[in-house]
């Protein structure tokens, strides 16, 4: 795909589901006694990776597009799969479904593409080991492919390194299974739809500061789930109705659960012109966003916001190149295990266009201010690198060209499509 200096955005859209959400309502409905409506459902590539491992697992999951019915099997309803289970590009659907896993009465394999053998398992071999459960890695390194006994499990209480809520799910789904209460503390909270989500479902679970704490279910029921649109897509929009001069776009029931709500609080540190409206407090709040353009300036990000941006921090560091003043990035040593490197390859390409960009430990140093020229940007089929490059590109003097870019499928069928519609 390439992409050139764009003039303005204007118009309206609506983002697909959130992928966390739809993940979630799949797992959960395919282990719950009853049918799970899903609608909204992300039909991104991730997600259908989720739906073909239960499918495997002999759960009758019909999906119609926008809505997806899922015809669950109960707790202990799952069937052995005939074959190895691919979880394509998806963490969430390895470290997750890897809690359910550990406590059926069936061995199974987990594997996913090259990216997912190389991001860490450790972070949930070692609680769920911890449970009781027999899980390791066949290559000993660590990653998948992972290869997964059911056994009887104890309830637990982790302390958790990361705030990571894809470790924590693992622990909290396992727990359903276990013979005790199970509690996760971590050092901030992360995402939290595994909570409300689980609640929903009946399972006993609640939280104290930050500790998820959950207790052994006899069965869950399915339910009727709304998806919100992913906040982490909407953050693309965001960014280009503030980056790109003359723009106002108006981004319609997106989610903006306060886990998840970073990215609108560091919009508006940096001083965006940018409101919420129709705000929905049921379940998942979701509100519709009006974003015009406007003049930023640097921030520093850091800390216990972390956790509720750290998909968004691509475009947040694309986004400080056209502030004034300096940008601060830190606590963010996760994005180097996400699907790419995205430190590395955020310093790489944006110095590539241009931009005076430094690397840390932890994160990266922005000095904004300095016009930025197009390049050749290597995704690495990262769906959110190559997204950012895509909406930094309409802003770049020349022609900006990313490799991979079809990648955008994982997340956002139809990205491309919807920022070219709203170009002027």
């Amino acid at each position: 795909m390439k992409f050139t200096k764009c003039s303005g955005l204007q118009g309206e859209l609506t983002i697909p589901g959130d992928k966390s959400v739809s993940h979630r309502s799949v797992m959960f409905g395919a282990i719950a006694k009853g049918t799970t409506e899903i609608h909204h459902f992300l039909q991104g590539a991730d997600c259908l990776s989720t739906i073909a491992c239960f499918r495997s697992m002999g759960v009758n999951i019909e999906n119609n597009g926008d809505t997806v019915l899922v015809h669950g099997n109960g707790l202990h309803g799952l069937k052995q799969p005939e074959a190895v289970l691919d979880c394509g590009n998806s963490g969430t659907t390895t470290r997750l479904i890897s809690g359910i896993l550990s406590a059926q009465d069936f061995p199974v394999t987990l594997t996913g593409d090259a990216s997912i053998q190389k991001r860490p398992m450790k972070r949930i071999i070692d609680p769920l080991s911890q449970m009781g459960a027999q899980i390791r890695s066949l290559r000993d390194n660590g990653c998948a492919p992972l290869a997964i006994t059911g056994s009887p499990l104890h309830g637990i209480h982790y302390q958790s390194p990361v705030a990571s809520a894809q470790v924590k799910s693992a622990i909290l789904l396992a727990g359903l299974y276990a013979d005790g209460e199970t509690r996760v503390t971590e050092p901030y909270v992360s995402r939290n739809h595994s909570e409300l989500m689980l609640s929903c479902f009946g399972a006993d679970v609640h939280t104290e500061d930050t500790t998820a704490i959950i207790r052994p279910a006899d069965e869950l029921f399915g339910q009727k789930v709304l998806v919100p649109g992913d906040i982490s897509s909407a953050a693309f929009f965001l960014a280009a109705g503030l980056m790109i001069p003359d723009s106002e776009i108006l981004i319609r029931n997106v989610g903006i659960n306060p886990t998840r709500d970073g990215m609108i609080h560091v919009c508006r540190a940096m001083g965006a012109d940018l409101t919420l409206m129709n705000v929905k407090e049921d379940g998942e709040p979701t509100a519709d966003i009006l974003v015009r353009s406007s003049t930023l300036h640097g921030t520093t990000i850091g800390g216990a916001i972390i956790p509720t941006l750290i998909d968004e921090l691509p475009m947040i560091a694309a986004m400080a190149c056209f502030a004034e003043g300096e940008t601060v990035i830190r606590d963010a040593a996760e994005l180097k295990v996400k699907e790419s490197n995205r430190i590395e390859v955020m310093v790489r390409n944006l110095t590539a266009m241009g931009a005076d960009v430094e690397e840390t430990e932890d994160g990266m140093i922005i000095r904004g201010g300095r016009p930025l020229h197009g390049a050749v940007i290597d995704s690495r089929l990262d769906h959110r690198i190559a997204m950012t490059f895509a909406v930094t590109g309409c802003c770049a003097e020349g022609e900006t060209e990313i490799l991979g870019a079809e990648c955008v499928n994982i997340s956002y069928p139809g990205f491309y499509e919807e920022l070219g519609r709203l170009m002027k």
